[in-house]
């Protein structure tokens, strides 16, 4: 289970995360990752900036949300999908930056997923979130 304080419970943190960040649906999930802004972007207004952000940076941690409607099944199913990926997630968490937000998002799909094929594809729609965007020709 996770802890917490890396549990996205508000619906405006919910919100902040789909508002603000990148979106990538991979087979029977979709993430909404909301990275922490970077410190190189900020003006440096301290004369400290190292120790500062190192702290502000620790005391930030990952959080996680799940959304799992009733379009995934009923509440059976729903919970033990709401639990693999809780499960999943919770081991990837390490992986993505402090202070970032992450929304997985279920779909119907998903109730069918084995536990295998929904870690394959949380991973490909994090790296796939996390990649910087590529201008698409037209």
């Amino acid at each position: 289970m996770l802890a917490a304080a890396q549990r996205l419970r508000r619906s405006t943190d919910f919100a902040a995360a789909i508002r603000g960040g990148r979106r990538a649906g991979r087979g029977a999930v979709v993430v909404h990752l909301a990275l922490p802004p970077t410190s190189g972007s900020e003006a440096p207004s301290s004369p400290e900036p190292a120790r500062a952000v190192g702290v502000e940076e620790s005391s930030a941690p990952t959080r996680a949300g799940f959304v799992v409607s009733k379009a995934v099944g009923p509440a059976v199913v729903r919970n033990r999908v709401r639990r693999r990926l809780r499960h999943l997630v919770r081991e990837r968490l390490a992986t993505l930056p402090a202070g970032s937000t992450l929304v997985v998002r279920a779909l119907p799909a998903a109730a069918g997923a084995s536990y295998a094929r929904l870690g394959a594809d949380l991973d490909a729609a994090v790296a796939s979130a996390r990649a910087p965007r590529s201008r698409r020709s037209r």
